[in-house]
């Protein structure tokens, strides 16, 4: 794999620009930290000398060949050119150690591989020289605690001693400073390396972890920023070969001296073989040398502990869905991306033992068993996965071999039953990655539906290629144009502008772009975005002509547009966020030059400037409108649902995070003219309706692929989350369009026409026509009576929608609408009462909506003349005599209070709870609207209705607690109060009403206490003389008060228990006293004891007990 050498595949190349030759500097700016090495230089000045052609060779070589190749090559290499070669071979760009030991790793203002300045990003061009960031721990200011943070902290404190080179290999000792818990401990660190990677690494810290440790990083940063300052020696067999035997003889026995308790037992087994002529270190030629660097046949990777990266991963997916495994599965998919854009193979080969352990993940299985489908945060984590395949294999500098490989493996792993499927296992799926049209094969048989795993898009990429020659001019240059004699075919490939086209299936386009700028080549990847985004436009207004063309047919057979049945926008491939992120990219203002190693906190949001778009003829356009345009283009493409919930989902997420970028922006007027253009080609096409989130089938010939062969086919129904968020997003844009056109009778009957017709939730219109009357009624200004008049129409539509159905928010939104009305004027006030019946129950209408009307609250309000008041009240009276009639049960009372003021409205309204009172109305409302009659000064209609109400009374004997008792007790004393003859027309009423004899004794005790007629009723005379409770007609009401006890009695008796008695001895006690009332009452009661003893005298502790008391 070409790791950032510029080299090419067997097929046609892909032409990645570099400077003209004559244009190349040959003066290298001066590195921010020390000098970078040996030579002449100005420490002081900006620029040094040039480096020599030793230097230039040393370099070149040092980077691309194997030290043994170089051996091979020539016979005889000078000691000079040797030390230049293991010079250079050491790693140069501290960006690359921080990517190997921080998650994340970004330069300011660099997103492609760091490269010599004058090359410019996505050249091809090999980083030169040293890149230093020397300060970068001072300026960051966050992640100390990571590695790299440490590794510098530790390289600027003078921790890093003994430093030496010796071929490719680079040893020192790293100093951990005591802490309060930790004493001092020197580590000793080992290094090797070849051709500028980092092909090993020990260190005595014994570090277990995906990254390197800070000790490596500060020996690293120590040989990048002080390289003068590290003793440099040849590879150790350089040294041995000019030694004579005596000197080797030395320096072995030296050697095993100074660690004989280490080394002895290897050297004198070394020793044996060599004087024994058939060992086999005979026969091999030469000896190894660990310092000489890799052979030819070894990888040329950085170094990367596979057997970390696996544990860790495994380690994250165990802990399930929590955040911070989430996070951290995330920061090494990052990780992987930021390889492929510097280039490295590690990039590849990290995604692959990362998804090894998604395959081993148990729990795949589990979820397959269970017939359930993963949790949607293992599904971002899995769509995640398939889109950097689709990146990996579609390098532009992907050899066939690689390819063949990765397909091979991807199949392996698509294969097994536990893969995840792509649309989240709920069976459906978009067209094929290859194919820019649709096809009509709906006819097939479904069950021929291939099976596609979150894989497939990636197997599919391994069928592209970029040998095209029209794609390669568009990526190679930015003043690629229409030329001026076209060959056959040649016009479609370009817009009537001249620029270039490109005509493949967008989200495959998208995909192109994405691994363009995954693998470093940033200006290519945006020619081609731009070519996409051309295309874009020219099909949108082609559609729109089409649309106008086919309007009036369009509307008779009720669509709005042409629908694509695959959605950009929650699009597995992401080809809008793609675009997007690329084209914002270069437009990005950063605030320094640090590198960013991650953990910083909350981000801060970016900042965007505008830059020219390369190559455009008339100069006017920007990379940062062509986003937002893009943007807009994708969030406005006419699609129907996705079938299933989680794509249902993930489009609305991927929705909210392209408003979220959006709102990033600040919108200058570039911007808003972008804007602007997108949002008339959307009301030209009429794209004014809610998606078509309800169409379960797919008009023939639209779909790309035909339905899964199951027994249940997906509907596209949505899920009630995914719809109220839709319906949510509207209301959102309608209060903003309500707002704009506050003032604007004309834009807001517009507004109003919209909402009504495609709003159909009655809480979200709700929640429109409070933002309406809020913004209508500012607090220090006057209110704007147009948008006043849109609230209140809104909240008519609400109440005309919850009329009939059940919502708990239905009292709040009929107080807001009479409050609503009340600001409008008194002609709303008099319309909603008029229209009562439309808009509100007969409860509502009275008990809230002509009460709040009738309050003297409002009268101030509206500052009312007294024929205003009248004409209200008129129309209150009248709209409650009508509630009364309809519903007499729940609005006589009110009815009658708001009629008092009017005699003949009064007596009507009475005159209808008579009418209803024997068949639709209960003894309670009776009695309340009774008590109201007696509030009033109406006792004689107060009796009429308490006698009414008990007729529909039935109080059985053990019924003392009854809610009723109190308006009984109440009903008697107001017949009572009345005089003789009331009393004796309810007592026979109470009598067949009321069985209870607590009850009825309590009534015979109260009238035989005053004096009934105590109302004083005109015309009546008062003899106040007390009742006899032998005559008329209280005897009536003691004979029943008796009988009800002595039924009681044999009641309570026949379930009685001997934690009762004494609460029955209390009982008879009572019933003594009611029976004393008669004249031979204490005959009666002695028989009835004497009944009780021989009916139960099997209940002998009782009966002793009753003769205890009774005799």
């Amino acid at each position: 794999m070409a790791e950032g050498r510029g080299e090419l595949p067997p097929q046609p190349p892909l032409h990645l620009s570099l400077p003209p030759a004559s244009k190349r500097p040959c003066l290298r700016p001066a590195p921010r930290g020390p000098g970078p090495g040996p030579g002449p230089g100005f420490p002081n000045s900006r620029f040094r000398c040039p480096e020599s052609l030793l230097d230039c060779a040393a370099k070149a070589v040092a980077e691309k060949w194997a030290f043994e190749r170089v051996e091979e090559r020539f016979e005889r290499i000078p000691e000079p050119v040797q030390r230049r070669i293991v010079y250079w071979s050491f790693p140069r760009n501290e960006r690359e150690i921080c990517m190997y030991s921080s998650f994340q790793c970004r330069v300011a203002g660099e997103e492609g591989p760091v490269v010599a300045t004058g090359a410019p990003a996505g050249s091809g061009a090999v980083p030169g020289g040293v890149t230093s960031t020397t300060g970068a721990s001072g300026t960051a200011g966050t992640g100390d605690g990571l590695p790299f943070r440490r590794g510098i902290r530790l390289l600027e404190t003078g921790c890093v001693e003994n430093v030496l080179q010796v071929g490719f290999h680079l040893s020192g000792t790293v100093t951990e400073p005591a802490s309060q818990s930790e004493p001092e401990v020197t580590h000793k660190v080992a290094i090797s390396f070849d051709r500028c990677k980092i092909t090993s690494v020990t260190c005595g810290c014994g570090n277990r972890d995906i990254f390197y440790c800070a000790h490596v990083v500060a020996l690293s940063l120590y040989r990048i920023r002080k390289p003068e300052q590290v003793k440099l020696r040849l590879p150790i067999s350089e040294t041995l070969f000019q030694m004579n035997r005596d000197q080797l003889q030395k320096l072995v026995q030296y050697l095993i001296t100074a660690h004989h308790t280490e080394v002895l037992p290897t050297a004198q087994k070394l020793a044996d073989e060599i004087l024994s002529s058939n060992s086999e270190i005979n026969q091999v030629h030469g000896a190894p040398d660990p310092t000489a660097g890799a052979s030819i046949d070894d990888d040329n990777c950085w170094h990367l502990d596979e057997e970390q990266v696996r544990e860790q991963v495994k380690q994250f997916l165990s802990q399930g869905g929590y955040y911070g495994s989430g996070k951290q599965l995330n920061s090494m998919f990052a990780k992987v991306r930021e390889m492929l854009r510097m280039r490295d193979s590690n990039g590849a080969r990290m995604l692959t033992l990362i998804t090894e352990q998604f395959m081993a993940d148990p729990r795949l299985s589990l979820w397959r068993q269970q017939g359930t489908g993963m949790t949607d945060k293992c599904r971002q984590l899995w769509d995640e996965l398939g889109a950097l395949w689709v990146c990996i294999v579609l390098n532009p500098h992907c050899k066939s071999e690689e390819k063949s490989g990765w397909l091979k493996q991807l199949k392996k792993w698509g294969d097994m039953d536990i893969c995840p499927l792509e649309d989240g296992n709920y069976g459906s799926e978009l067209p094929n990655i290859t194919n820019a049209l649709p096809q009509s094969n709906l006819a097939q048989d479904s069950l021929a539906r291939p099976r596609r795993t979150v894989f497939t898009r990636a197997m599919e990429a391994c069928d592209l290629h970029w040998q095209d020659s029209h794609l390669q001019r568009i990526i190679s240059s930015d003043y690629y144009m229409s030329p001026a004699y076209q060959r056959e075919g040649e016009s479609l490939l370009f817009n009537p502008q001249g620029l270039p086209l490109w005509l493949d299936h967008v989200p495959t386009a998208c995909a192109r772009v994405d691994a363009l700028r995954s693998h470093g080549y940033p200006r290519e990847a945006l020619r081609l975005g731009v070519a996409i985004i051309n295309t874009l436009r020219l099909q949108q207004h082609r559609q729109l002509d089409i649309y106008k063309h086919q309007k009036k047919e369009l509307l008779q057979r009720g669509m709005t547009s042409t629908t694509n049945l695959e959605g950009w926008v929650g699009h597995p491939l992401d080809p809008i966020g793609c675009l997007f992120g690329t084209l914002t990219e270069t437009c990005r203002v950063e605030d320094d030059s640090t590198m960013d190693t991650g953990d910083s906190g909350d981000p801060k949001p970016p900042v965007y400037h505008h830059v020219p778009v390369w190559g455009c003829p008339d100069g006017g356009e920007s990379y940062l409108a062509l986003a937002l345009e893009v943007a807009l283009m994708g969030m406005g493409q006419q699609r129907v649902m996705p079938e299933g919930l989680y794509a249902q989902d993930k489009v609305c997420r991927n929705e909210e995070q392209i408003v979220t970028k959006l709102q990033e922006m600040e919108l200058d007027d570039l911007l808003v003219q972008t804007l602007r253009k997108q949002a008339i080609l959307l009301l030209e096409a009429c794209f004014l309706s809610l998606l078509p989130v309800l169409e379960s089938t797919a008009p023939s010939g639209d779909m790309g692929h035909p339905h899964h062969g199951i027994s249940i086919v997906p509907s596209r129904y949505p899920r009630w989350f995914t719809l109220g968020h839709l319906e949510s997003q509207q209301c959102e844009l309608a209060s903003t369009m309500l707002t704009a056109a506050k003032g604007d009778m004309l834009r807001l009957r517009t507004v109003l026409d919209a909402i009504q017709k495609n709003i159909h939730s009655s809480s979200l219109i709700f929640k429109l026509a409070q933002d309406a009357f809020k913004i209508a009624t500012p607090a220090d200004n006057p209110p704007d009576i147009t948008l006043l008049n849109v609230a209140l129409e809104l909240g008519l539509q609400v109440m005309r929608m919850t009329l009939s159905t059940l919502n708990w928010r239905r009292r709040e939104m009929v107080r807001w609408l009479v409050t609503c009305a009340t600001e409008v004027g008194l002609r709303a006030l008099v319309s909603i009462l008029q229209s009562w019946y439309t808009l509100f129950t007969p409860t509502e209408a009275t008990s809230i909506v002509a009460a709040t009307v009738m309050s003297h609250n409002t009268i101030l309000r509206l500052s009312l003349d007294y024929p205003q008041r009248e004409e209200l009240a008129s129309c209150a009276r009248t709209l409650a005599l009508q509630c009364a009639m309809k519903d007499p049960q729940n609005c006589a009372l009110s009815a009658l209070t708001l009629c008092e003021k009017d005699h003949i409205a009064f007596e009507t309204a009475y005159q209808i709870v008579i009418d209803a009172a024997s068949t639709g109305m209960t003894y309670s409302q009776l009695f309340t609207i009774a008590r109201y009659m007696e509030h009033r000064g109406y006792p004689l209609r107060a009796f009429k209705l308490a006698s009414l109400a008990m007729t529909h009374l039935n109080l059985a004997y053990n019924q003392d607690t009854h809610p009723a008792i109190n308006d009984v007790l109440w009903a008697c004393a107001l017949s009572h109060s009345l005089g003789k003859n009331e009393l004796a027309a309810i007592i026979p009423l109470v009598v067949k009403s009321v069985h209870c004899a607590t009850v009825l004794s309590d009534i015979l005790r109260r009238c035989t206490m005053t004096a009934p007629g105590l109302a004083g009723i005109p015309g009546r005379r008062n003899s106040g003389k007390l009742m006899s409770t032998d005559k008329a007609p209280l005897r009536q009401l003691l004979d029943a008060t008796i009988s009800a006890y002595i039924n009681t009695t044999h009641s309570r008796l026949t379930h009685i228990s001997p934690r009762h008695y004494g609460e029955f001895i209390e009982f008879l006690s009572k019933a003594r006293e009611t029976f004393l009332l008669a004249q031979d009452g204490h005959i009666q009661f002695a028989q009835f004891i004497e009944n009780l003893k021989q009916i139960y005298k099997g209940k002998k502790k009782l009966m002793m007990l009753v003769r205890e008391r009774f005799g």
